[in-house]
């Protein structure tokens, strides 16, 4: 696709704008690998909670070889890398994985060094279920950095997405079922027990990491169809200092004209908002959506 050269100026860096950007991103996906392999040595580690992707592979194979963790990692994401090279975008794909792969996997094994020698008591629970509700928090808020700041973390991610490049299957439906594959394998190596500890690991990653990335939604979108729009207009923008955006439109099945109200609210003022609608038209069609994020214009200076 082209685009104009007005476009491309607006969207070009100085090197140090550029610098500045790409430092930032490097930085906090390395913070996101770090707390990464933090869960996944204290938490995940000594009760063998083998929470899917190659993390949990890697579990696994030292449980049945002894070989190590961490280089298993980043051994095991090399053919991946080769893999995600020829099918997600070459050598970008790469330098945004590899960084977060390196980390993770040197991480691990300098943790598994240092923190029994630091600790007076390692592991830090002796609670298996307690370790697996922290390993979700810990990994999610890792990979959720990781992926907020525009790298992944190598392993079963890999896959995912092929598979959706090549299929259209859902990515998290792929992740799932990739990952659960790695999860019912540890419970033939140890036990079911581990299953339900890991499957509560693996919930927990997707929920954190999905905190991380979208945050908690603290605005709410609004959309009023009514006949009589002019006065909820302006009793909204009157009452809540909000701005309003409307549009005429035609019932798709009565044919009537109505007009379109859609406005952005914080969460805590949709009773106002519901208030005012319910007393200027009772009939009014109302609908009120989660927005997880707001910027720009008068947005920017009042949310």
């Amino acid at each position: 696709m082209r685009i104009s050269q007005k476009i491309k100026d607006k969207l070009a860096l100085n090197t140090r704008e550029l610098l500045l950007r790409v430092g930032l991103q490097q930085l906090m996906i390395i913070v996101g690998a770090v707390m990464s392999a933090l869960g996944y040595v204290v938490f995940q580690m000594p009760y063998k909670i083998a929470a899917g992707g190659v993390s949990g592979l890697g579990i696994i194979v030292y449980e049945l070889t002894g070989f190590s963790t961490g280089y298993f990692f980043l051994l095991a994401n090399i053919p991946l890398f080769i893999l995600g090279y020829y099918s997600l975008g070459k050598w970008r794909f790469v330098f945004s994985s590899s960084v977060a792969v390196v980390v993770f996997s040197l991480s691990t094994e300098l943790f598994i060094r240092i923190l029994p020698k630091w600790t007076g008591h390692f592991p830090l629970t002796d609670d298996p279920l307690l370790a697996s509700i922290y390993a979700g928090v810990l990994y999610g808020f890792g990979t959720g950095i990781i992926y907020r700041f525009g790298g992944t973390i190598g392993g079963t991610s890999v896959t995912a997405r092929i598979i959706y490049n090549k299929t259209g299957f859902p990515l998290s439906q792929s992740y799932l079922f990739t990952d659960l594959i790695i999860v019912f394998l540890a419970g033939l190596v140890f036990s079911m027990e581990t299953v339900l500890l890991a499957i509560i690991t693996l919930v927990l990653v997707g929920l954190f990491s999905d905190y991380v990335m979208e945050g908690t939604s603290q605005t709410r979108t609004v959309t009023i169809i009514s006949k009589n729009p002019k006065p909820i207009r302006e009793a909204i923008m009157y009452e809540l200092r909000r701005g309003v955006s409307c549009w005429d439109i035609v019932g798709g099945y009565s044919g009537e004209q109505r007009t379109m109200l859609f406005l952005t609210v914080l969460r805590s003022r949709i009773y106002d908002v519901k208030f005012i609608v319910s007393r200027i038209d009772p009939d009014a069609f109302v609908v009120v959506g989660v927005s997880q994020q707001t910027w720009g214009g008068y947005n920017a200076k009042k949310l």
